[in-house]
């Protein structure tokens, strides 16, 4: 059997420090029997001599198009918007698979390449659940930033630029101090508390202070009866992880808020979750995704109405980016030992099976 060449791509995304790989995983595939590139990457959160350390080879950052095509392409975030066909196989996260914005343009690129996608939201095992996620890690920075964005309202002032922390307990008391040493008080709403996702904002809460009373963890059976739900503007902070598959009842909307006039306790809203251009999207009371640099966006309410922010910025574990990518990357280790058997392998053969469809209605939207 040939040697199966795996090409870690830099991220382009601003502030993306994380990775798909780290040296510790890569070390596993190279005792494999893998050959591992690493794209040299001042932004990824492991230098690069990390990697090198441990046999990997340096190379160009962004020369991942001129690898050989038989490298497959590994990274995290989407690619930049292009045109050029991809040749090659790329594992990543492509946000293209529930119709977002640009979807069948993406999948198009595979088309014209002959290259294909094996997504990594869509890695699931025989039960259906993914192989890797960062869930717990997005929930754990999404309560911590919604937690920092209502100190900073309570300050009268705009949550300014988020920078990554060392690790979980600087992320905990840099939020405490922020909140005057504790979050007491302070009442959230965590709506998919049973998930990955849930389990983790529901921790990052409680590590911070709050009571276990003001801590409502919601899930499937909570939100059977469909929304609009007042209860969400009772509390502080609303977060929303669920994993949006098909249309739903919207949690929240602006009538309902408007409604509530003067008397809403909510000041901010995290959605973790981020279909922000999904039709589905169950809380259409914004339009864009939010950033590091610039992480709320106000809700147009009219000016009579007190403030309400969202936080929608949809890398959020980056804020925590060696612990996630650390966590990730050793959860996705056998699915990836397992690619020179892909052909055969369920975790890959499932994947390339739903490229292909997908792939298939993006042929017909794009009229190729």
């Amino acid at each position: 059997m040939s040697t199966q060449r795996l090409w870690l791509r830099c991220e382009k995304k601003e502030f993306e420090r994380r990775s798909a790989l780290t040296p510790t995983t890569a070390k596993k595939l190279i005792d494999a029997g893998f050959q591992i590139s690493v794209e040299r990457d001042e932004q990824r959160i492991f230098d690069d001599v990390e990697f090198e350390a441990v046999g990997c080879t340096l190379v160009d950052n962004s020369s991942w198009p001129t690898a050989p095509t038989d490298a497959l392409i590994i990274g995290l975030k989407e690619l930049p918007a292009s045109q050029e066909p991809l040749p090659h196989t790329h594992i990543q996260f492509a946000h293209c698979y529930k119709r977002q914005a640009g979807w069948s343009s993406v999948l198009a690129r595979f088309y014209k390449g002959g290259g294909t996608l094996y997504d990594l939201e869509f890695l699931t095992d025989a039960t259906g659940r993914r192989v890797a996620a960062f869930g717990y890690h997005a929930g754990f920075a999404g309560a911590a930033a919604g937690a920092l964005a209502l100190a900073a309202r309570r300050s009268g002032e705009k949550l300014g630029r988020l920078e990554p922390y060392e690790n979980e307990t600087a992320m905990i008391e840099g939020v405490k101090n922020t909140l005057g040493g504790s979050a007491k008080g302070v009442k959230a709403l965590v709506i998919g508390a049973l998930g990955r996702c849930g389990r983790g904002a529901v921790d990052l809460f409680r590590k911070i202070g709050l009571s276990e009373d003001d801590i409502l963890k919601w899930d499937m059976a909570e939100t059977a009866k469909g929304g609009p739900f007042q209860e969400i503007l009772d509390v502080d902070i609303f977060v929303n992880c669920i994993y949006l598959s098909s249309f739903i009842p919207p949690f929240l909307d602006k009538d309902q808020i408007i409604a509530a006039g003067q008397n809403r306790r909510l000041s901010v809203v995290v959605d973790v979750s981020c279909d922000t251009t999904n039709p589905f999207n169950p809380i259409p009371i914004y339009s864009i995704n939010t950033t590091f640099s610039e992480p709320t966006v106000p809700v147009d309410l009219g000016q009579d109405l007190p403030l309400l922010s969202v936080i929608s910025i949809d890398h959020l574990p980056t804020l925590l980016p060696r612990e996630a990518s650390e966590q990730f990357s050793n959860d996705l280790l056998p699915s990836l030992l397992e690619l020179p058997r892909r052909k055969t392998t369920r975790v890959w053969t499932d994947a390339e099976k739903l490229f292909h469809e997908k792939q298939k209605e993006a042929i017909a939207a794009e009229g190729l």
